[in-house]
């Protein structure tokens, strides 16, 4: 049986900026709601439709919560109770550390929406101070978007890498999980073909992620106006995850939802006239983004 439709939910705040929310439906008794946490963001990943937008201002911690409160009552009678938070939406978590965390522990309260800590999953592009601390000060669940194996190719996409490479980024999670019993990072990939698709590159993340308790989500790039990019084909992201499976990772393919109504990973968000910019290609990938 194929899921359900996702839905999308656009919230105006008092100030008049508009934020979306994301309610996806699985077909095994679940159903997720993709909370942002800025209107906006301020990294500029260079696959990102929401990067394009910059930040406009960080949300409260209620403005957080009262996404995933709604979507419960609204959908409840519909597709069942909500059964999972991620905070996958607009913005970068992390860069709102303060009124997130305030948010997550809101959802996970006995007295508040009373989700359980493992359901509850908080998203970030790699800001390393404020990941160590949330995982010193947060249960809940933790996703970091890799989503390259070179340092050349991770500052190109993910302007993050430039301050906080890949070395101190992945030592830092191998140094901190280990004080964390039962713990598992989700690591998120998005494909690009001919960009961080190839069987090197599986072979690398082989490597890096080596010592690090963890998943790998190998997530289908959901292409939007202006990209650079194209989606990795699905028998090449096949081959990818089996060479990490068969290297014993514990690795997951994640379908694309809700590409046809900009309402997936990557799509979310209005640029508007200004945009933040896009970054020089490097020499060996220009020939291939131009045809």
């Amino acid at each position: 049986m194929e899921p359900e439709r996702i839905l999308q939910i656009l919230f105006t705040l008092e100030d008049g900026l508009v934020i979306e929310t994301v309610v996806i439906p699985c077909n095994r008794d679940r159903t997720t709601v993709c909370v942002s946490s800025q209107v906006g963001c301020a990294m500029n990943c260079q696959f990102c439709y929401t990067g394009r937008m910059g930040l406009r201002r960080n949300l409260t911690a209620g403005e957080i919560v009262e996404q995933a409160v709604f979507a419960r009552r609204l959908l409840s009678a519909e597709v069942g109770s909500i059964t999972n938070v991620v905070f996958m939406g607009m913005g970068e978590p992390l860069h709102n550390i303060e009124n997130v965390m305030k948010a997550a522990d809101i959802m996970v309260h006995e007295q508040g929406l009373h989700f359980s800590p493992r359901k509850v999953t908080v998203s970030t592009s790699g800001l390393v101070p404020q990941l160590r601390r949330f995982l010193n000060e947060c249960n809940c669940a933790l996703a970091v978007s890799l989503n390259a194996t070179t340092n050349e190719v991770r500052n190109w996409i993910m302007p993050i890498n430039r301050k906080y490479n890949l070395g101190l980024l992945l030592e830092t999670l191998r140094q901190e999980l280990r004080f964390k019993r039962n713990y598992k990072v989700l690591f998120e990939y998005v494909m690009l073909a001919g960009i961080n698709d190839s069987t090197e590159d599986a072979k690398r993340l082989i490597e890096l992620v080596k010592g690090i308790p963890c998943k790998i989500n190998l997530i289908s790039f959901n292409p939007h106006s202006g990209s650079q990019f194209r989606s990795t084909p699905d028998a090449k992201m096949i081959e990818f995850r089996n060479i990490l499976a068969e290297a014993g990772c514990i690795v997951f393919l994640r379908p694309s939802r809700g590409d046809d109504q900009m309402a997936a990973c990557g799509q979310l968000g209005k640029p508007g006239e200004t945009q933040a910019p896009l970054f020089r290609i490097p020499a060996q990938f220009q020939t291939l983004l131009e045809t």
